[in-house]
């Protein structure tokens, strides 16, 4: 049977049992139609990048499985008429990883030391600022002052000499 990795978030207002409901029940879904869930991992409630219908969290669940290819349209189908669930994406697989998957691990970036230092001297922001963009060669510089060639000041003296 094919393998495939199924993540959905659900609504950041319902409490974890209740998502773990819906993971017992998506997963009786599965195996009731001949497949089997081989792990589940709750990510836990975590931010999104935008709004999706008003919300600014969910919960994540991943659930592995192994399953005929119905057996997970069935539960796409149940997830589209949830009112809870948010999102859903499913990726088949060549093989399910072993371990804990990389949202369950831990990120090189505690490993680095405080927050926010990212060599330049500076705390926070994301990159260093202006340093990541490297030579932008010989360019003229733009100044920000009326232009001398626009002839603005032109217009100025022929209506103070219309008086």
């Amino acid at each position: 049977m094919p393998l495939y990795e199924h993540v959905f978030l659900a609504r950041q207002d319902v409490s974890a049992q209740q998502v773990e409901e819906m993971t017992t029940q998506f997963k009786g879904v599965i195996e009731g139609l001949g497949g089997k869930v081989t792990k589940t991992e709750s990510w836990g409630v975590k931010s999104l990048s935008f709004r999706i219908r008003k919300n600014r969290k969910a919960h994540f669940t991943l659930l592995n499985v192994d399953a005929p290819a119905a057996a997970l349209s069935e539960v796409e189908r149940q997830e589209r008429i949830h009112e809870d669930v948010l999102r859903f994406m499913t990726i088949r697989v060549e093989e399910h990883e072993e371990g804990p998957s990389a949202m369950m691990r831990k990120s090189d970036r505690d490993d680095r030391g405080e927050r926010g230092d990212r060599g330049f001297g500076f705390g926070g922001g994301g990159g260093g600022g202006r340093f990541d963009r490297g030579d932008r060669g010989d360019r003229p510089r733009r100044d920000r002052g009326p232009r001398e060639d626009s002839g603005d000041d032109a217009v100025v003296e022929t209506a103070a000499t219309e008086d």
